[in-house]
């Protein structure tokens, strides 16, 4: 097998390659305005401030990408597993309606109803079938746990520093995950991600982006429902 060229690579990895672009983007530029803000606030209070690099292993800089991070985590997670048994009539975010749950195995090409060139695991049957039909939705809820715990584990960081500042006592890292401070900043990312999916699965429903797969075919009827378009 010859080897792949490099614009082919790119070609048929744009999608994912140009979001990691665009991460590393992002965390720059939040790297650099968070530091000018944290600094900005250090002068008032007549604090240290932060050269970059500082500012981006600190705790403050972690428990933010951390807090965002784990809201993502949640919006797919929840939406992976909730598509399997809610529908939305219209929306090219859903199945169709009359497939509500896990389906058959016939429906889902596995086990004896596997293709030649499906996985191994989705040939395999048994335990690891079973396993490896459920691995999206569980590693995306690891990912949001594990971001989850990052962001509780840097906030008591960060506000136990801003306490000691303040000159008062620091708080355990339980006090802290179950204070208002901690919740506060939590469902503030979650609500905005629970407006986004609702929002999409809704305005599938009317609207169409010629080309793209996250859209029915423009020309598909309103009432047409994920693959009947």
């Amino acid at each position: 097998m010859s080897p792949q060229s490099p614009n082919r690579f790119f070609r048929d990895n744009g999608l994912t390659l140009t979001f990691w672009l665009l991460l590393v983007l992002a965390l720059v530029g939040q790297a650099f305005s968070g530091n000018a803000e944290f600094n900005h606030q250090q002068i008032v209070d007549g604090a240290q401030q932060l050269s970059l690099w500082q500012y981006v292993t600190s705790t403050s800089f972690a428990v933010d990408v951390a807090e965002n991070w784990q809201s993502e985590y949640l919006q797919f997670a929840l939406y992976i597993v909730a598509t399997v048994w809610l529908v939305q009539r219209g929306s090219s975010e859903s199945k169709k309606v009359d497939q509500i749950g896990t389906q058959s195995d016939q429906d889902q090409d596995v086990g004896r109803h596997a293709r030649p060139d499906s996985p191994a695991w989705a040939r395999a049957g048994g335990l690891r079938t079973a396993l490896y039909g459920r691995s999206l939705g569980a590693i995306m809820t690891f990912f949001f746990l594990m971001s989850l715990a990052a962001q509780s584990v840097a906030g008591q960081a960060a506000n136990n520093v801003n306490l000691l500042h303040q000159h008062e006592d620091p708080v355990s890292w339980l006090d802290y995950v179950t204070s208002a401070d901690f919740w506060n900043r939590t469902t503030q990312n979650w609500q905005s991600e629970f407006l986004a999916v609702a929002s999409m699965a809704a305005f599938a429903i009317y609207l169409r982006q010629r080309g793209s797969p996250e859209s029915k075919l423009v020309g598909a009827p309103h009432d047409a429902t994920a693959l009947d378009s």
